[in-house]
């Protein structure tokens, strides 16, 4: 079985969750084709990433004149994509030049797919790539799945159409609970039977490195994974930083990441005299991301708004606590007092109270917490697994007829 994954942006810092998808897939037997409508290329440091970028089709990257060819090959499917459209600009006020843009890129990747011999599409999150996707299944391309993450779309799921996205799918991954939830609150309910939980996966080399233990020393360091952007809550971790360390607490906070908030972020270190307390990293690879776990006594976030991220699953699995708020799937992973802490997002005193837990909590306590943390992620998070899951979505989705004609190009 031949199949594609689409995203917007890969491969990419944050979506190593994906590589390793793929590879588990195609573990399992699966043939996959890898096409992005861009990469950050600037962003990428790790190898693993840029070996992927070298089996990555981007399809930005294609010359003008392959969008006009495929445009004018798709020419007799035109009226059923336009009619689309319409609906699109007009029920769901995406901009008309937006989708004029969405179209072209359509009839390429229709184009690519059709060479491909691709008899189905497994599209990353439900923004601008499963609507290039929608409207090359419009043209005829292949069916499609999509899994969504949060919380872009279940912040304007109308303006991102997501309703007509999902009901256009094959199936619909969400990965947590939370998530499937959300998406049912736009579907009618004869299609919620189409959204299936499978989460994202860490692969065997997470559960067969040897335990480190929890570093004993002073400062007690915790490391903050992710990109440097408002929603992450930064700001606020820096501000309960400074009131963990007025009341007593030998803490050190590693930001590990970039983004557009790294210019106010420094700013404040300053204006709350942390710059013996705190360091940026820039971006820096997985394996960089996991020396930091390791280092240090927990992984912190301060997130207003997520899905389930991937770095939590990572901290766990190397035996590392997590502290973090109660948003979206995160009380799905962490347990407090056994795995880790959970603190309203938003609240910096209840997190500056947090963090002085970690930084007092004697060191045999944080490994015991380690040791549930990493059973509860291997239970929930391992990449065979749940890729295994995907796979039998996959394999059931394709109809037999249209599996028998691929060919291989």
């Amino acid at each position: 079985m031949r199949i594609a994954y689409f995203v917007n942006q890969y491969p990419k810092v944050s979506h190593t969750f994906i590589r390793r998808e793929i590879q588990a897939l195609e573990a399992l037997g699966l043939s996959v084709e890898r096409i992005a409508l861009r990469s950050p290329v600037e962003e990428l440091v790790d190898p693993q990433d840029l070996v992927e970028l070298g089996r990555t089709r981007l399809l930005l990257d294609a010359p003008m004149r392959e969008f006009l060819w495929a445009m004018l090959t798709a020419l007799p499917r035109w009226p059923a994509a336009w009619r689309l459209m319409a609906r699109l600009a007009w029920r769901n006020r995406i901009p008309v030049a937006k989708l004029g843009i969405a179209f072209a890129e359509a009839c390429l990747l229709k184009a690519w797919l059709q060479h491909g011999a691709v008899s189905h599409v497994h599209v990353h999150f439900g923004t601008n790539s499963a609507l290039v996707m929608l409207l090359c299944r419009s043209l005829g391309g292949p069916g499609y799945s999509m899994t969504v993450h949060g919380p872009e779309e279940f912040d304007a799921p109308h303006a991102l159409a997501l309703t007509e996205k999902a009901k256009s799918a094959r199936f619909v991954v969400a990965i947590s609970s939370f998530g499937r939830s959300q998406l049912m609150r736009w579907l009618d309910p004869a299609d919620w039977p189409k959204v299936q939980v499978v989460h994202c996966g860490l692969d065997s080399t997470y559960w067969a490195r040897a335990k480190v233990p929890v570093p004993a020393g002073e400062p007690a360091q915790l490391v903050c994974v992710g990109r440097l952007s408002p929603e992450k809550g930064q700001i606020l971790l820096l501000q309960a930083l400074r009131k963990a360390l007025d009341q007593g607490a030998d803490l050190r906070v590693v930001l590990a990441g970039d983004g557009p908030m790294r210019p106010q972020l420094e700013s404040d270190i300053r204006a709350l005299n942390l710059a013996d307390h705190v360091c940026i990293t820039g971006w820096i690879g997985n394996t960089e991301v996991q020396d930091l776990l390791l280092a240090s006594r927990a992984l912190v976030s301060a997130s207003f708004a997520e899905g389930l991220p991937v770095v939590m699953m990572e901290a766990l699995a190397l035996r590392r606590p997590v502290l973090g708020t109660c948003v979206a799937g995160i009380p799905e992973l962490v347990e407090p007092g056994r795995s880790g802490w959970l603190v309203p997002a938003g609240d910096v005193e209840a997190l500056a109270q947090a963090m002085l837990a970690v930084a007092r909590m004697p060191v045999p306590e944080l490994d015991a917490w380690g040791e549930h943390g990493f059973a509860r992620a291997r239970q929930q998070h391992a990449a065979e697994t749940e890729a295994a899951k995907l796979a039998q979505l996959l394999k059931a989705c394709v109809p037999p007829l249209e599996r028998s004609t691929e060919t291989l190009p």
